[in-house]
């Protein structure tokens, strides 16, 4: 359960009970209260939010998430965004009449575009922004979302490196693997062709990236983004979360827990097939291929987008 808690005023509670709170009590930051209102204010008034949030279904249809998911991942992220807004240089807008796109806009508008990968001129006619403004707002949204989202929602076990514990299928200090792979343009160059090459996506290249989730069927980890032709076994490695040191023999412990977890893996794999529900990773990847470190950013806050719906929406838990 995601909480928190008021500096100001000591008050604590669910992330879905925060927009009444922050409501509700105006002196929690008094400082920032006038500008928060002024922003709020266009949350009503501006698409698309003003539009999506009428029903669930729309939300959902639009975002991938339902209106108090996203009040929550607003919540999480509400601060860099008053900050950011505030800023004397901030506008977006082409219209003369309006001097804001407000910060809750800018949330959905960058979930849309996760969701359905829509192009950036697509969006900026849409609303109402140029196409550079539209770059520079989805960058600086995701930058905010996996500064503030990301850790929120996706962390490794604290006692996962204890070793003695008794294996067992519902011992969550383990972890199950898997690689899922992004699909990107053909390269031009031979070498790159090489690097990246991967059969089984549908333009034969790909980035790959690994993920790691607990018996709670919760994503604990995500790698960074890799060539799709390195193997698996390297990201693991690379990961840290490899048990084992190379080599060792597998002990009996060891292979009882291998033949019991056939039934868990169904679970990485139907998360998997959530993840694809993003077309920003289950389409081709238009931005550029060597810049790990963004593509990196971009599949991490997918990730934890899908772990908040695994909250709500869990995962069936398999038993033997």
């Amino acid at each position: 359960m995601l909480t928190w808690t008021c500096t100001d005023s000591g008050k604590s509670g669910s992330y879905s009970n925060y927009y009444l709170h922050r409501n509700n009590f105006s002196y929690c930051i008094p400082e920032l209260e006038e500008e928060k209102q002024q922003l709020q204010a266009l949350d009503d008034k501006l698409r698309p939010w003003s539009e999506w949030r009428r029903t669930n279904a729309s939300c959902v249809q639009h975002t991938g998430h339902d209106i108090e998911q996203v009040q929550e991942l607003y919540a999480i992220c509400e601060q860099p965004f008053i900050n950011y807004c505030s800023h004397k240089n901030y506008r977006l807008t082409n219209s003369a009449t309006t001097s804001y796109f407000s910060p809750m806009n800018m949330l959905v508008v960058t979930l849309w575009h996760l969701k359905h990968y829509h192009s950036e001129c697509y969006i900026a006619s849409e609303s109402n922004l140029s196409q550079p403004a539209v770059n520079y707002l989805l960058s600086t949204v995701a930058d905010i979302l996996h500064s503030c989202v990301y850790p929120e929602l996706v962390s490794i076990p604290a006692n996962v490196s204890i070793s003695r514990t008794p294996h067992g299928l519902q011992q969550y200090h383990k972890l199950i693997v898997d690689s899922t792979f992004i699909a990107i343009p053909e390269p031009y160059d031979s070498e790159q062709r090489k690097a990246y090459y991967h059969a089984k996506r549908s333009t034969n290249y790909a980035l790959k990236v690994q993920i790691a989730c607990d018996f709670h069927h919760q994503i604990v980890h995500v790698s960074e983004c890799f060539r799709g032709s390195v193997h698996d076994i390297t990201i693991l490695r690379e990961s840290e979360l490899l048990e084992h040191p190379h080599g060792r023999e597998l002990t009996d412990e060891d292979k009882n827990f291998n033949h019991g977890i056939n039934s868990a893996r169904a679970a990485i794999e139907n998360i998997n097939q959530r993840l694809k529900a993003y077309a920003i990773l289950s389409g081709v990847y238009r931005g550029t291929i060597d810049d790990f470190h963004k593509a990196t950013k971009i599949v991490q806050v997918v990730r934890a987008l899908c772990n908040l719906n695994l909250i709500k929406h869990p995962i069936h838990r398999y038993t033997k």
